[in-house]
């Protein structure tokens, strides 16, 4: 077991003082906001935003979705979901702890096993799942999961010739000690186009750890495979890539290997952010846009009712978040690392709460529904997997 080193990097100020509104979006139940703008999002200045090309085109204001069909139905609490050499797919359960293979062209369900230790309650549970940048040679599957004590990465091997619910090996902790909470326990996953492991963190409800660059809350995390801190992190022997989030839920990279992640937002402002290694993204000092120059502004920002961000995946020169709350597939059209363009609703309440999203090539999106998570109403369709085509 690889034990995650402590970061040695020089203390932010803390925040001492919690909120004490009580209200959160958390997976989608925050205060509706206020009227702050007359549409459900804005455009923020792209301040501090990473380095784009000048030549860089944007992509059409508007686009469109095209739900090609239902991949597979009667999932519970799905979270995760990630695809397989050959084009079937592996879904996580949050409140299960199982991983689940989806046959990318029946639907069939296979369960692969149940993970040991996760201990799920309110937004923790077994979360994201990647799958090794050599995973046709190793065939090793990452996971996070919130277990007694913490949140923490475990990858196992996935063996599909042994027995249904006999596929997973002996989960190898590669990194714990991420603060767990009833709510705001980040989750998402994903190896970059440099081979490493981003983490993303949620601050536990203690909104202090966002801006505390030694604890891991509230943060986009760096690592190498193994759980060690990423050669070329911001800050010296620290997994800590950028600090001042309060639930990162979503990560994805754009055609030029640039960083964007959604977060939930509190009473105000959700948030999608180009992500440049060493900035601070302002929770919970800033909520949204902010005047303070110390701060990154994220790129667009939604009303709370109306996105409540999770997965998102970048295909056809857009970013494609899911909305949990919001009930919506919200495209993002980008020039760089900016907005092109007004953000584009689609599948407005016609799916319910939306979980996941993972970008599938040529134009294609797997996308995953969060109905049967306590917070969804199951009567707007059980939970399942739908294959999009977009533009």
């Amino acid at each position: 077991m690889i034990v995650q080193r402590r970061a040695v990097a020089a203390v932010c100020a803390a925040t001492a003082l919690l909120l004490t509104s009580g209200c959160s979006s958390g997976d989608g139940d925050g205060a509706s906001a206020g009227a702050g703008s007359a549409a459900p999002w804005d455009l923020a200045s792209p301040r501090s935003s990473p380095a784009q090309r000048p030549t860089e085109e944007a992509a059409p204001a508007k686009g469109s979705v095209t739900v090609g069909r239902t991949v597979a139905t009667g999932l519970d609490s799905p979270w995760g979901l990630a695809a397989l050499p050959g084009g079937d797919l592996l879904v996580s359960s949050r409140d299960e702890g199982t991983l689940t293979r989806v046959d990318g062209k029946t639907g069939e369900k296979t369960e692969a096993g149940e993970v040991p230790g996760v201990s799920p309650a309110g937004e923790g549970g077994l979360l994201g799942i990647a799958l090794s940048p050599d995973h046709a040679a190793d065939r090793m599957v990452y996971a996070y999961f919130t277990s007694a004590s913490d949140n923490r990465v475990v990858r196992m091997l996935y063996d599909p010739r042994k027995p249904p619910g006999e596929q997973l090996g002996a989960p190898d902790t590669v990194f714990k000690g991420i603060p767990k909470g009833f709510v705001h326990n980040g989750g998402r996953i994903a190896f970059g186009p440099d081979r490493m492991l981003y983490v993303g963190t949620g601050e536990s409800g203690r909104t202090g750890l966002s801006q505390d660059r030694d604890s891991l809350g509230g943060k986009i995390l760096r690592l190498t495979p193994e759980g060690e801190p990423a050669p070329g992190n911001p800050f010296p022997d620290s997994p800590v890539y950028s600090n001042g989030h309060r639930n990162v839920q979503g990560l994805a990279w754009d055609a030029e290997q640039r960083l964007f992640a959604s977060e939930f937002g509190q009473d105000t402002w959700d948030e999608l952010n180009a992500i440049r290694p060493g900035d601070d993204y302002g929770w919970p000092e800033a909520e949204g846009r902010s005047d303070d120059d110390a701060f990154h502004d994220p790129i667009a920002q939604w009303h709370t009712d109306d996105a409540s961000p999770s997965g998102i995946a970048y295909a056809e020169g857009s970013l494609w978040m899911a909305g949990l709350r919001g009930e919506k597939l919200w495209r993002v059209p980008l020039k760089g690392t900016r907005a092109a363009a007004d953000p584009q609703p689609f599948l407005e309440g016609e799916y319910g709460r939306l979980r996941t999203v993972v970008a599938a090539g040529g134009g294609k999106l797997w996308l995953v529904t969060s109905n049967t998570d306590g917070r969804g109403d199951p009567k707007k369709g059980d939970d399942r997997v739908l294959e999009l085509t977009v533009k």
